[in-house]
């Protein structure tokens, strides 16, 4: 898992690591810095690694989640970077709320089908996938091959499901 180390969504965090938990998978979770991160709600994480010392070949997921914390890292080269890996190794790549914009920076999403957080005063989340060549979706869960993409925090339970379901067909 890929968290801000400040106003990460928490329940965007907690209900997929318990979905993936009980599934029988090993849970990391990095951050751009070692600690514990803070979500909006006031939940703690333990961060066991910094984002620049992470590799996606030492992972099955890479899975971002959003939250205004995420926002703020949406230009992140070391966020972009892991990303990038995940995809051209083939790896489990998921995203959640703001989060997806992140990979529509790193170029990821181009050619792929995607959700994103927006609201009807805020298309702007919308517009970047679309400028970044990703077919946006306006559904809660998205999955292209091994790409998972979702809304927020009200989907977060059928996140975490459709990684778990991702991980069962690989």
């Amino acid at each position: 898992f890929i968290i801000a180390f400040q106003n990460f969504r928490d329940e965007e965090y907690f209900r997929p690591r318990e979905i993936l938990e009980k599934a029988g998978f090993q849970i990391s979770v990095a951050s751009t810095e070692k600690g514990i991160a803070q979500g909006i709600e006031g939940g703690e994480v333990k961060v066991d690694f910094t984002i620049d010392s992470v590799k996606a070949s030492d992972f099955d997921a890479v899975i971002f989640i959003g939250g205004p914390g995420a926002i703020k890292h949406q230009d992140n080269k070391s966020f972009h970077r892991l990303a990038q890996e995940a995809m051209v190794q083939g790896k489990i790549l998921a995203a959640i709320c703001i989060a997806p914009t992140i990979l529509a920076k790193a170029g990821v999403l181009e050619g792929k089908k995607a959700a994103v957080w927006s609201s009807a005063l805020d298309r702007r989340p919308v517009q970047l996938l679309q400028e970044e060549g990703a077919a946006f979706e306006n559904k809660p869960v998205v999955i292209d091959g091994k790409l998972i993409t979702a809304t927020g925090p009200q989907v977060a339970k059928e996140f975490g499901e459709a990684i778990v379901q991702v991980f069962k067909k690989k």
